[in-house]
């Protein structure tokens, strides 16, 4: 019997969401970077495990929200959980119950009801065993989780057994999408996503989120390669300098990063082109929330 359903990855920022459905897909889909907040849209990997096929909702951490981008964010993650079978609670265990997981486990009260509510403590291997039990007995008098999992998303320790309990837990019925198909967000916006990550983790210091990328060409070639065409928003003036580096040098390593990346994931050769644009309102357009499969009207105060 095929059983197929959606399960909500939620967490605070950095918990270990994106790592943990990485390994859950066993491909690249989500942006694993050591910046806070990378994830923006509800990226969805689809995991096949035995008969059952497993679409994670990897949501954006979950924080105290300050301008519309983050309250869109935030409000995306809520949605994910609500919409879900089955919500998996990431904590790292070296950080425990912090401010935002009290909060997290305070907005568990409403959407947990009706669906299971699996805990999964990140990052085993930087504390001892008693410091773990200890957590997660306080997490479990917290809130009524169904079952609790000592995982290590980046080692991959407990995550097979993650898979298979959520596999059995999912509701009888066929399968939401293709066996092949990984996830079921557009390439163009993977692959914005990509270039995206490269940019942060080479300009983190300078430009934390003042910056988008987005694909606004994808040309596929007779010879099987792909031409895509790709421009990298900035608010100011000074930002497009920063991105492009001296003599153009940071643009075309990220170029390169990116174009790797890309023709990995693709399995075939690919020519990228970058453009750096200024436009100092972005954050506000509603566009390009919806470009990153946000809901504009969810930032509204």
């Amino acid at each position: 019997m095929t059983r197929a359903g959606f399960v909500a990855l939620i967490g605070e920022p950095n918990a270990g969401k994106s790592t943990l459905l990485n390994r859950m897909v066993g491909a690249k889909v989500s942006i694993v970077t050591h910046k806070v907040q990378t994830t923006r849209a509800r990226i969805r990997g689809v995991a096949m495990e035995g008969e059952a096929q497993i679409v994670f909702v990897d949501t954006p951490g979950l924080f105290a929200p300050k301008r519309r981008l983050d309250r869109a964010m935030v409000a995306a993650a809520w949605g994910g959980a609500a919409d879900a079978d089955i919500v998996v609670l990431l904590v790292e265990a070296h950080r425990g119950v912090t401010d935002g997981v009290q909060k997290i486990l305070e907005g568990l009260e409403g959407i947990g009801k009706g669906r299971p509510v699996a805990l999964a403590i990140n990052k085993i291997d930087r504390v001892k065993s008693e410091v773990l039990l200890g957590l997660t007995r306080d997490l479990n008098e917290r809130f009524p989780f169904v079952e609790t999992f000592m995982i290590s998303a980046e080692k991959g320790h407990g995550v097979q057994a993650l898979r298979e309990w959520l596999a059995g837990k999912l509701p009888e019925g066929p399968w939401l999408y293709p066996e092949d198909q990984i996830a079921d967000l557009p390439m163009r916006m993977i692959a914005a996503e990509m270039t995206r990550e490269k940019l942060t983790l080479r300009l983190h210091q300078e430009l934390p989120y003042q910056l988008t990328v987005e694909t606004e060409n994808w040309e596929e070639r007779k010879d099987g390669s792909a031409k895509i065409d790709q421009i990298i928003y900035v608010i100011r003036d000074g930002h497009k300098g920063i991105v492009l580096g001296n003599k153009g040098e940071t643009i075309k390593q990220v170029g390169q990063a990116a174009r790797e990346e890309i023709e990995e994931f693709l399995g075939r050769k690919v020519h990228l082109f970058l453009q750096v644009k200024v436009r100092s309102g972005w954050l506000d357009e509603a566009e390009r929330y919806s470009e990153m499969g946000l809901d504009f009207k969810d930032g509204n105060v």
